[in-house]
């Protein structure tokens, strides 16, 4: 979706991003005296905060606020803080107008130093959230794992007061193609809010071509304020607004048949707050991975799209359907690096699928292609007396061979994690074929794994074709190494925006935003009222 807004509305949301002067008050020079007892100050308002207490001591409790000099520095950081909302962020955690208020009230050594170190807790409050996320996700989600990009506060500390104010706190945010599309829709989400939003919504189950009346037109204009549609007072469901649809459903992950059935309803209903939460919950999520380096080639598995995706110098270069962990055995949310492939692999059955799955059939005498495996080496089963053994005592592990029946298929892709999550290959393609695909006990299964490998392999030879193939016809377990290896995002995205400007919207599969927006809702973070 690409949205239609008045260029006067969007000039106003874009106008809150420009900058703003703020004139806080600067004391006046003050004698030695008065100088130490500022110092003394200084550190005992640092003296709970080991960070702070090392970069004022380095700095021999010397001030980097309240002094006249450091004018922009109060006015970068007051023109952050203002625009905090921009990004998203819990304004109310900085609280600006304590801090303006003691900056103002700084008229003393004592008051000077409360300030000074009282900017520093809030600079610092601000950059970390900004650059690496305000919310604490593991502690929300257990089954998010990512390592947050919290910067070393000395560091930061050190950094600003070295670089120019201003130009410094625009560098926190993050700085990919992806976050600033996102930054740009949630401000035209905003105009358009303000303007009246959506509409009404569709009052119908079903709409097809062809059909007239009150719902093709509720239908017609919700698209249009959208930006799906051109202006039109048609009451029929015409080929324009069939076109439009197809456009709607592709970006809503809907099967794009351009007849409106009960889930592209569903979609086209959803408010614009509802579309603005899951923008900024996006935002956030990017700031989990800002981990402020370049990388010229990611791997990005999206569990809400069901996609894995290679991105190279932040284009789309590669993209095939994926599998995901059932709502039962959800795919965590973590990064790692790539580093090989497997070629032929077997498979060594997890413990909690094992005793689910194939211990009990093993215990019951069933037939089973699984090898029974002790310290690594293959066991005879004829040589054991099961009936000494239940599923909660069985001593073996199981691991099925490489073969046209293995459950990991032909290849996997391995970034080595405690989670024991890759992808791989599956001999259970019709799954592919399914809108909705979670179906896996947590790993992801590829629908296209050797044109993936061969778009791997092409950086490190001139034939990946043959060279894939060869190793895959030996019919031996062969591991192939990445020459460079590939940072890996199992992420959990339920809006983006594409390269064109087309905003994409997923469904929550695993019900991890909903619980998530209760969290940043409880931090105070909404979507601003539109002006009366």
């Amino acid at each position: 979706m690409t949205f239609r807004i008045a260029r006067s509305a969007l000039l106003a949301a874009t106008m809150a991003m420009a900058p703003v002067l703020v004139t806080t008050m600067a004391p006046a020079p003050a004698s030695a005296q008065a100088f130490s007892a500022l110092r003394q100050a200084i550190a005992e308002a640092a003296a709970q905060d080991e960070a702070l207490v090392a970069f004022y001591r380095d700095r021999d409790f010397e001030p980097v606020w309240t002094v006249t000099e450091a004018a922009e520095r109060r006015n970068a950081l007051m023109r952050a803080l203002e625009q905090a909302h921009v990004h998203g962020l819990p304004t109310d955690r900085y609280d600006m107008d304590g801090l303006r208020a003691a900056f103002e009230a700084a008229t003393n050594p004592y008051l000077r130093g409360q300030a000074d170190v009282l900017a520093s807790r809030v600079f610092l409050q601000y950059a970390q959230d900004v650059h690496g996320g305000f919310l604490d996700p593991s502690s929300i989600i257990p089954d998010i794992f990512q390592d947050l990009p919290h910067r070393d506060p000395y560091g930061l500390m050190s950094e600003f007061l070295d670089s120019n104010p201003h130009q410094f706190m625009a560098t926190l945010p993050p700085q990919s193609p992806g976050y600033t599309r996102l930054l740009r829709t949630k401000l035209e989400l905003e105009a358009l809010a303000a303007e009246g939003g959506y509409g009404p919504t569709v009052q119908a189950g079903t709409l097809r071509p062809g059909d007239t009346g009150v719902a093709v037109v509720q239908l017609r204009n919700r698209l249009m304020r959208m930006g799906y549609l051109d202006r039109s007072a048609t009451a029929e469901y015409d080929a324009a607004l069939q076109a439009a649809v197809v456009a709607f459903q592709t970006n809503n992950g809907i099967t794009a048949d351009g007849i409106a059935n009960s889930a592209t309803i569903a979609a086209v209903n959803r408010s614009i707050e509802d579309h603005w939460n899951e923008v900024v919950l996006s935002m956030e999520r990017h700031r989990w991975l800002n981990d402020g380096q370049v990388h010229d080639r990611l791997i990005y598995v999206n569990l809400t799209d069901f996609h894995t995706r290679v991105i190279d110098n932040g284009e789309v270069t590669f993209v095939t359907r994926s599998v995901i962990g059932a709502r039962d055995r959800q795919t965590p949310e973590f990064s790692d690096e790539m580093e090989h492939m497997v070629i032929n692999p077997s498979w060594y059955v997890p413990r909690s699928i094992a005793m689910r799955s194939y211990i009990p059939n093993i215990l019951a005498g069933g037939s089973t292609y699984m090898q029974l495996m002790s310290n690594g080496r293959p066991v005879n089963r004829a040589n054991i007396d099961m009936s000494r053994y239940t599923v909660s005592n069985f001593p073996f592990d199981l691991r099925q061979p490489p073969g046209p029946r293995n459950a990991l298929g032909t290849v996997k892709f391995m970034f080595p994690n405690r989670h024991a999550i890759y992808l791989h290959d599956s001999p259970e393609q019709h799954l592919m074929n399914y809108e909705v695909r979670a179906f896996s006990s947590g790993c992801i299964r590829l629908d296209d794994p050797h044109d993936f490998a061969y778009h791997l392999l092409a950086r490190q030879t001139d034939d990946p074709v043959g060279l894939f193939q060869g190793i895959l016809n030996t019919g031996e377990e062969t591991y192939l190494d990445l020459d460079v290896h590939i940072p890996v995002h199992l992420t959990y995205l339920t809006a983006w925006v594409e390269s064109d400007g087309h905003i994409q919207f997923r469904n929550d599969v695993y019900g991890r935003n909903a619980r998530l927006s209760a969290a940043i809702q409880s931090l105070g973070v909404a979507m601003p009222e539109p002006a009366s």
